[in-house]
């Protein structure tokens, strides 16, 4: 390789470094390139480069820090370093955060050595491949699960393929059938997002592929389905194992020939759609118990693409509910504008059972309910938190186990009231259901443990009457 061809090592520096700093990185082979926190133009690169940029704070003022950290946040696949003076205030929430978001920070007076090893270990072994720049919606791509999946992401868009999307309630997998659609060259076509579960049983295939005047009672005029409103563009099959097995036939049929039947008509009509599916159920099981058809599994699973639960994402946690913050603020006033030390460790130790959809809401009703300038933990409900207290889990068993115990642990002190268990995880009666069958929790076996312990029927806030799945 050509030295004009060698990836070229440069410190993006924004602030005022000293000519013994320009020296010592000159000498250890290291560009540098002066940036303005305040200017648009971000972090530019050329393809290839090693690129490291450096947050100098030593001279800052309030908004200068504030400007440091929104470039942060705007360039998080970055690796960064930071330089501060000891009586810097760290409490402060937009320093603090830099620090935490920075891969290591110096202090006055600077050992260059150490710096210069700093920029040689991260500059070597990062890659910055979660650029989510180019990617609609996305946020948070510090963790390294993350990263690979949007990696995946942008090798399946532009495929012709289908794409099966699978990982758990509200770990958006929607916002990844958005964003493969809109990297794609059916971008400038409809997307259409179904939720095969929310169909009625006896409308599903009239929704999905239309009808004809006078097919069945009430059918006064001829309906376009929804695959039809999405031709030349996308069709997004959100739980997609809730299909019946004739809606299941006449799908694979448009993947097999590209071709759809409306209800009370022979004609086929020829149609060019793309079809996603996502699934949080094990759809492999499904096939194994008769409900979903094989051949449609292998059609629909051809691309996969698994978006990881919040609690595997290390770092996101954080990064997102900041955006999330921001997005509220921009939308409606409030004086919160960032997360205290204990709302951050809450954040960190709970498990998220809702993943980024609870996230989301815990961060908009913590916006609205917070005093002060900064949200906590009590705000986001989380202080008394039992889930991952203590020192953080690593292992996914771990995590998994925590999970199963906070469910029971909800049921339990909510005497089985499904919405009251749901009220105090933060999450949806429909994702308590689904967390119970993910861990095997089996309800009427629980409540029929009680009562044997009892010799008393579950009860609901001290009422006789027996508690049941709609209570």
């Amino acid at each position: 390789m050509t030295d004009e061809h060698m990836p070229r090592r440069c410190v993006v520096w924004f602030g005022k470094p000293t000519n013994e700093e320009r020296a010592a990185l000159t000498q250890a082979g290291w560009r540098i390139r002066i940036g303005d926190v305040h200017l648009p133009d971000g972090v530019g690169m050329r393809r290839d480069d090693i690129v490291v940029a450096l947050a100098d704070l030593r001279a800052g003022d309030a908004q200068t820090i504030y400007a440091m950290r929104r470039l942060m946040d705007a360039h998080p696949w970055l690796p960064w370093l930071a330089l501060v003076v000891r009586q810097t205030l760290v409490d402060e929430p937009d320093v603090e955060r830099i620090l935490r978001t920075s891969a290591e920070f110096f202090t006055v007076p600077i050992d260059l050595k150490r710096l210069v090893d700093a920029l040689a270990k991260i500059g070597s072994g990062w890659s910055p491949v979660a650029d989510t720049s180019d990617i609609p919606g996305m946020v948070g791509a510090i963790s390294q699960v993350m990263r690979a999946t949007l990696v995946s992401l942008r090798k399946y868009a532009p495929v012709e393929l289908p794409v099966l999307i699978t990982g758990e309630t509200g770990s958006g997998k929607e916002l990844a059938a958005r964003a493969l659609h809109g990297l794609s060259v059916r971008r400038d076509h409809p997307f259409v997002a179904i939720n095969c579960g929310a169909l009625p049983l006896n409308l599903v295939q009239s929704e999905l592929f239309g009808h004809e005047r006078g097919a069945f009672t009430g059918a006064n005029v001829r309906r376009i389905g929804h695959f039809e409103v999405a031709a030349g563009g996308t069709v997004f099959l959100d739980e997609v194992g809730d299909l019946p097995l004739d809606a299941q036939t006449s799908l694979l049929r448009l993947l097999q020939e590209g071709t759809l039947e409306r209800v009370g008509s022979s004609q086929l009509i020829k149609l060019d759609v793309r079809v996603l599916a996502a699934t949080h159920v094990d759809l492999e099981l499904a096939v194994a118990q008769g409900g979903f058809r094989e051949d449609l599994y292998y059609r629909l699973n051809v691309l996969r693409l698994r978006m990881p639960a919040l609690r595997e994402r290390d770092g996101d946690v954080e990064l997102l509910a900041q955006h999330f913050l921001e997005a509220f603020r921009l939308r409606h006033q409030g004086c919160a504008r960032a997360f205290s030390s204990g709302a951050r460790l809450a954040l960190r130790r709970y498990a998220w059972p809702g993943n980024v959809r609870e996230l989301l809401n815990r961060v908009q009703r913590a916006a609205v309910v917070a005093e002060g300038t900064l949200i906590n933990a009590g705000d986001l409900d989380l202080d008394d938190t039992q889930l991952l207290s203590g020192s953080r889990l690593s292992l996914d068993l771990s995590r998994v186990s925590a999970e199963r115990e906070a469910v029971l642990n909800s049921l339990r002190e909510s005497h089985f009231n499904i919405s009251e268990c749901a009220r105090r995880l933060g999450v949806s009666r429909v994702t308590v259901y689904r967390l119970c069958k993910k861990h095997k929790v089996v309800l009427d076996e629980l409540r029929g443990n009680v009562r044997s312990r009892t010799g008393r029927p579950v009860t609901v806030n001290g009422h006789g009457s027996p508690i049941t799945e709609d209570a």
